[in-house]
Order: structure tokens, then C-alpha cells, then sequence
């Protein structure tokens, strides 16, 4: 796809809200030693007791489950207070393991705004003013990259992200795609595995490669893009919503970084046509992604964003992994994948953003039972 979707739709929110949030609340901390107290008391009469509804109180229960500081009613029927060593050990040891993933994640983007600043300030020096444009307005955004592809000679590479393209979209993009092809242009898209389920994706993919183009999917990609004749690149001015304008670039430095992010994503995507593989542990790359992101502490909400799919989708994924897990709380399920190696088995193939550190996989899933 060239021009008229690429840059056109929201691929996530702002990120408010987003992080694991691993403390003990207030809350909990007083159902905990009311329930210590009063080892006989239920949901109803810690509420009572608190002055409080109890569907909070409940929820307080259902979070202290999950790090093993209550036991769930079993046959008895009551909720029983457990020894807060090994639950407040796991807490704490997930809490290390988030403040050194952010100060990493702090890192990363110093180092990362260190560089920008860097070419910025040689754009500045040695380019012409177009090597560094700033596109605010959304239909500006689209005429260009319909420009920029009806002028090109030799490729365009782009990534697709958000899911299964509008129908609309791809059949406005026709008419430029197929004259672009005609004219030997070569074209490779990249878009997520879950157009693999929607069919009108996928008959335009199958029209795209009758005419010559190729179209290959990913579990997730890291931005929309669009790469023309090795020379010009348009990105979004926010990755996080594309419908706030983009960045046309010229810089040969940029250009190249950005190409060769390409290629390394293009040379691990499975063309569309092809099935789905398991892996060794029989997960899909759409499953692993799903772990990834979760282990990175993104929530249901933002991990269904980035694989573009429902919320309702993650959900059931979820819980087919539980279930070949044989776990009852997402903790649990996070403590078997680390112990697994599902994540750090380096035999397997990887993306470029899987975590890095073995103790990633100890929070997994805990943001998301927020």
C-alpha cells in the first residue's frame, strides 16, 4: 500500500496509564491485616469494617491472591491471610525488576535523543532546507505520500501497522499501485499478522502480487513508514498517533538507519500467503510477541494496539495460554514462562525488541490484571 492509508490511522493512545503499578495499595494493605485480625470475616464484613463497597474490597482480595498473600475460599469457604514472606519477596523482586527496566528504558532514549540531536544539528548545517520537513496536516500527509509514490522509479517500502486496512483505503490505493507497478516500481509491504484473518487484506495483498508486488506480515511493527527510491522517508510526527501530522526525511544518514530497519524486519516477516509456524514450544510469532509486550509491562489495551487486534482478541489468547500453562492468576502464568524459557531461549528466532534481561518474564502479565 502506498499512500492513502499508511499514514492515516491511530495506532495507539497517549500511553497514559500505562506501567504495571506494583505497589501494595492502601487498601489492600488494610483488607490484608483485617483479615489477620479477623481470620473469620468475608468480603461482607472487611467492608463493613472498612466502610467501604465491597466489590473494592473484593477486588483487594483478588490482587492479594496474586501475590500470594490470601488463599482463595476453598471448601471451607473463607478467604485464609498467608505468610507475606514469599508473596512480599515476589513483590519486591518484580518492583527491582521494573525500576531497572525503566532506568534501561531511560537510558535507551537519552542515547536515542543524543543521536537525533546530533543529525539534527548536521541537517541543519549541511542540508537544504527539505531535508528535515515537518507535515502537520493530515490530507498535507496524504498528498505527499501520493506524490512521493507516483513519482518513484526503483522501490517503495513500507510498514503497515493498526490491523486490517478499510476496504475504502486499499481500494483508493488501486489505481496508484497499479501504475506504479506497471512502471517497474518494485513495492514491499509489511503489515501484522492479523490481516491474516480479515479478507479484504488479503485480497488486496493477493491483487498487489499479481500485479508484481510482494506483501509479507510481522507479529508488530514499530512505526508506519514509507520509503521511497532510497532517498525520501515520511514517518509520523508521533507513532503513537499517526493523525497528528509526520516527518518528511532526506537525510542519506536517516535514510539508510531506516532502510536497513526495514530490511531486518522484512527479512524475518512470512510472506502472507504462507501458514503460520509453531515454534518448538508451539507458539505462533503472534503468541510470542503477546508474551513480549506483557513482560515489557504494557497493558491488554496497548499490547491489542500494537499486534492490531481486539481487546476481546488478547483476551482469548490470554486465556489459551493459561490454560496450556495449567495457571489459575496471570502471576503464576508469568512465574511458568520465565522457568519455561519461552522468552529466553536463544535458539529460537527473536525480534529486535524481546527483553533482554531473564527476570523481565517475573512481571509478566501483572499490568494487565490492574
Amino acid at each position: 500500500m502506498t499512500a492513502n492509508g499508511l499514514m492515516g490511522g491511530r495506532d495507539g493512545e497517549s500511553g497514559d496509564g500505562e506501567g504495571p503499578g506494583y505497589g501494595l495499595d492502601a487498601l489492600s494493605e488494610s483488607v490484608y491485616r483485617l483479615l489477620l485480625v479477623h481470620p473469620q470475616d468475608g468480603p461482607a464484613q472487611i467492608a463493613e469494617r472498612l466502610a467501604c463497597p465491597e466489590p473494592d474490597v473484593r477486588g483487594c482480595l483478588e490482587r492479594l491472591a496474586d501475590l500470594a498473600l490470601v488463599r482463595p475460599p476453598g471448601a471451607g469457604g473463607r478467604w485464609r491471610a498467608l505468610n507475606p514472606e514469599a508473596g512480599l519477596a515476589a513483590l519486591l523482586a518484580r518492583q527491582e525488576a521494573e525500576a531497572a527496566r525503566r532506568q534501561a528504558e531511560l537510558d535507551r532514549s537519552r542515547g536515542a535523543m543524543a543521536s537525533l540531536m546530533a543529525e539534527f544539528s548536521r541537517a541543519r548545517q549541511s542540508s537544504p532546507p527539505s531535508g528535515v520537513e515537518i507535515i502537520s496536516s493530515l490530507q498535507e500527509v496524504r498528498d505527499r505520500l501520493e506524490q512521493l509514490a507516483g513519482d518513484a522509479v526503483a522501490e517503495v517500502l513500507s510498514f503497515a501497522p493498526g490491523g486490517p486496512q478499510p476496504a475504502a483505503v486499499m481500494e483508493a490505493s488501486r489505481a496508484l499501485d497499479r501504475q506504479s507497478l506497471e512502471r517497474g516500481v518494485r513495492m514491499r509491504t509489511v503489515f501484522l499478522d492479523s490481516v491474516r484473518n480479515d479478507q479484504a487484506t488479503v485480497q488486496y495483498a493477493q491483487w498487489l502480487g499479481g500485479l508484481g508486488g510482494t506483501v509479507r506480515t510481522v507479529p508488530s511493527l514499530p512505526l508506519r513508514m514509507i520509503i521511497a527510491d532510497g532517498t525520501t522517508a515520511v514517518v509520523p510526527l508521533d507513532p503513537g498517533n499517526s493523525d497528528r501530522g509526520a516527518v518528511l526525511l532526506r537525510s542519506p544518514g536517516v535514510i539508510t538507519a531506516l532502510r536497513a530497519l526495514f530490511e531486518q524486519v522484512w527479512e524475518h516477516a512470512k510472506p502472507l500467503g504462507e501458514e503460520v509456524q509453531r515454534d518448538g514450544y508451539g507458539l505462533t510469532g503472534q503468541e510470542r510477541q503477546l508474551l513480549r509486550l506483557l513482560s515489557d509491562g504494557l497493558t491488554d489495551e496497548r499490547a491489542a494496539q500494537r499486534l492490531g487486534v481486539s481487546l476481546r482478541t488478547i483476551r482469548r489468547m490470554m486465556a489459551a495460554l493459561m490454560t496450556r500453562l495449567d495457571s489459575r492468576s496471570r502471576f503464576q502464568a508469568g512465574i511458568k514462562v520465565a522457568a519455561s524459557g519461552w522468552l529466553t531461549d536463544t535458539s529460537l528466532p527473536h525480534s529486535s525488541d524481546a527483553p533482554t534481561a531473564s527476570g523481565a518474564s517475573a512481571v509478566l502479565f501483572t499490568a494487565s490484571d490492574q
